[in-house]
This record gives C-alpha cells, sequence and structure tokens, in this order.
C-alpha cells in the first residue's frame, strides 16, 4: 500500500476528488494470513470497498489496482458494481483471465512498453481483444514501477477520469 505506484495513484484520485482507502494484502507488511491466489484477496477488497460504501455514503465505487491488485480489481468489478475500473500493469499471465468477462463500467488500463514483471505485448494483446476493449494507455519506455514516469501515470489517470 506504500508503493510508490500506489500511492500515485491515489493522489491523482484525489485529485480529481475521489476519497481512497489503500490496504495491504493478506501476508503484506503487517497484514496476518497467507497468499491465497488472489480469492481471499478479492474478498478482502470487497471488504474494503463495502466499509468505503459506509463511509462515503452515495458515493460510486471506483477501483484501481497495480500489478497482482490490478488482477484483484478486475476480479471484484466483475461481482460488485462498479463506476470506473483502473487497471496499472495487471498481472494477466501469472493469474488466468481469459474466462474474465469485460467489466460493466469505463476502463482503463495503463501499461509500460518496457515492463520487466508484467509482459507489455501481452498486457495490450489481451486489452485489444476484449470486447469492447478497455481504455489503453501505453507508456513508451516505462518498467513496471514506473521510474521516472510517475507524472505520466498521474496524468494518465486524471485525464481518463476527467474525459469520462
Amino acid at each position: 500500500m506504500d508503493n510508490k505506484v500506489v500511492t500515485t495513484l491515489a493522489r491523482a484520485l484525489h485529485e480529481v476528488g475521489l476519497p481512497t482507502l489503500r490496504f495491504n494484502f493478506r501476508g503484506v507488511g503487517a497484514s496476518t494470513g497467507e497468499f491465497d491466489q488472489g480469492n481471499g484477496e478479492t474478498a478482502d477488497a470487497d471488504a474494503v470497498a463495502s466499509y468505503g460504501a459506509a463511509r462515503w455514503p452515495g458515493r460510486r465505487l471506483v477501483l484501481a489496482g497495480f500489478s497482482f491488485g490490478g488482477y484483484v480489481a478486475l476480479r471484484l468489478a466483475l461481482t460488485r458494481a462498479t463506476a470506473r475500473l483502473i487497471t496499472i500493469a495487471p498481472a494477466i499471465q501469472r493469474f488466468d483471465v481469459t474466462a474474465a468477462a469485460v467489466p460493466d463500467c469505463p476502463w482503463l488500463v495503463v501499461q509500460g512498453d518496457a515492463d520487466d514483471v508484467v509482459d507489455p505485448q501481452a498486457v495490450i494483446s489481451w486489452a485489444r481483444g476484449l470486447v469492447p476493449p478497455p481504455r489503453l494507455a501505453v507508456l513508451q519506455g516505462v518498467g513496471h514501477f514506473f521510474h521516472g514516469h510517475l507524472h505520466e501515470l498521474r496524468d494518465a489517470v486524471i485525464e481518463a477520469i476527467r474525459s469520462g
């Protein structure tokens, strides 16, 4: 939750007036529990979304996630009413997304073309093959952790939200 990509994403959402909640997945940092291949983590994200709905009644849910968190956010967006989905370098090769439907909300995928953790061509091909395809922002020369390019990530997120 303290990763610079995650904090940049949270700041971008704050800039456009969206409250955010960041949390560690089970077994990360001081969180208890053990890794559950996305199943328990999706349930955890759902619990956080329920907390946010109680804290900010009447606000529509925006889900965002980076890498594994992008996979979890996609899974949750398929089961919970979501106003917008943002996935940053989603870990689609490590987890099966072939059977995943397309969420019924505006969706932004941000991918660096020099990512050394998540295969950028796999993400780009996958995103372009979805019907309807999500909005895809491919950032040139950008690796997985957006070193030196966090401002481009921020700008892509803000522009996508402001443009609808």
